[in-house]
């Protein structure tokens, strides 16, 4: 990202806008939003513009009332003005089939909720769902292919983009898995930004073809990989009851809008987080667990179907509570203990899950839930996930 030049208010010339350029960007498409977003967050960060998307900067009334006379608030105008220049910035890393998405955003966090609502949004699992139940019970079903709610000009397709991780021969398993900066030789994101010194490890430092470190000495053979997948679905008829999916994430910066239940509007998931060493941070004790937690409010009310956990080698626990503290799912990680595909000793091979019967957990329109994720933190673990994942059914089957 390159700052042009300063474009100086009127209104306040001692204070100027800044124009932005994003060069050598990554381009959005269908596939690829998680890199996306950590390009443009890490440049809205580095230039302190973050503020027009996290709400600790917000719009300005556009009238101002001074002595009875009626006016335009200056205030307003600037942060309007900024906004636009940042909206224009990015539509230059959106892919042109994609632009249409956003014509009828007035604001860059509008566009930014639209485009995490259209792709952020899709199933992030991983290889524990070899041993996780993932089946929708009956009469309930998740609908897809209504022509009615896929927008103007595009058409719905599936895909899959998998992530695969090479651990033949490295020097550090785990580290690898982990995505350690240091074993990757990595210090810049994939568009040549810096990384931060805080940074040690994560999605940031395994973008494609990176490569972790290998033991002196071993020289890999090539070798073909395939992956099978099995999709089932029935055709939609009137005994189906659909529910709809929601995917909390316990790193989630959140802040609540006024007088808004849009569960998204104000929501800014890093997808990743750090767990630092017991030892490392003084806090070492028998347990050694770092947990963490954040409140989330449902926009919508129903019954949970099922509910289900994504969590990282060094994963505990995660659980899901209701505003009273009432459970309303645990999940629990099943750990690996030999060789064999599926049951790879040190890694996560199977998430418990919640199947609740019909009518027994009932969670309010607005209601706030409390999800923790709890890993052990005798070493430090570095770009882990806790996700949780709950069916809803608006009404009772």
């Amino acid at each position: 990202m390159a700052i042009d030049n300063s474009l100086s208010k009127p209104l306040d010339p001692n204070n100027p806008l800044t124009t932005v350029t994003i060069q050598n960007s990554i381009k959005l498409n269908s596939t690829n939003y998680l890199s996306w977003k950590t390009q443009i967050k890490s440049i809205l960060i580095g230039y302190d513009l973050f503020k027009f998307i996290d709400g600790t900067h917000p719009c300005q009334p556009k009238i101002i009332i001074t002595n009875d006379t009626t006016s335009i608030n200056p205030a307003y105008q600037t942060w309007l003005r900024q906004d636009k220049l940042l909206f224009g910035a990015l539509v230059g890393t959106i892919s042109q089939n994609l632009i249409l998405l956003i014509l009828r955003c007035t604001t860059l966090a509008e566009t930014l909720t639209i485009l995490a609502n259209t792709y952020a949004r899709h199933s992030i699992l991983g290889s524990e769902t070899r041993r996780t139940k993932t089946h929708i019970p009956d009469p309930y079903g998740i609908e897809i292919g209504n022509l009615t709610k896929i927008p103007s000009g595009f058409v719905e397709t599936w895909g899959l983009n998998i992530h695969v991780i090479n651990i033949r021969g490295v020097e550090d398993r785990m580290g690898c898995t982990e995505y350690r900066c240091d074993l990757y030789n990595v210090i810049n994101e994939e568009n040549g930004t810096p990384l931060s010194p805080n940074y040690d490890g994560g999605l940031l430092c395994c973008y494609d073809r990176t490569k972790s470190r290998l033991k002196d000495g071993f020289i890999g053979i090539e070798r073909n990989l395939y992956l099978q997948y099995t999709v089932k679905w029935v055709y939609m008829n009137s005994l189906i009851v659909l529910v709809n999916v929601y995917i909390f994430d316990v790193s989630d910066i959140w802040k609540r809008s006024r007088n808004s239940t849009r569960i998204s509007s104000k929501h800014n998931y890093q997808v990743e987080y750090q767990v630092k060493s017991c030892r490392a941070t003084g806090s070492a004790n028998d347990k050694c667990i770092d947990v963490e937690n954040v409140s989330l409010d449902m926009p919508f009310g129903g019954y949970l179907v099922y509910g289900v956990a994504h969590q990282h080698a060094g994963g505990t626990s995660s659980a899901l509570y209701g505003k009273d503290g009432r459970s309303l799912c645990s999940s629990i990680p099943v750990y690996g203990t030999g060789e064999e595909a599926g049951n790879e000793n040190g890694y996560i091979v199977g998430m418990s899950t919640c199947y609740s019967k019909p009518g027994t957990k009932k969670i309010s329109k607005g209601e706030t839930l409390i999800l923790e994720s709890n890993y052990s933190s005798i070493k430090q673990h570095t770009g882990v996930m806790g996700l949780f994942y709950i069916l809803v059914a608006e009404t009772l089957a």
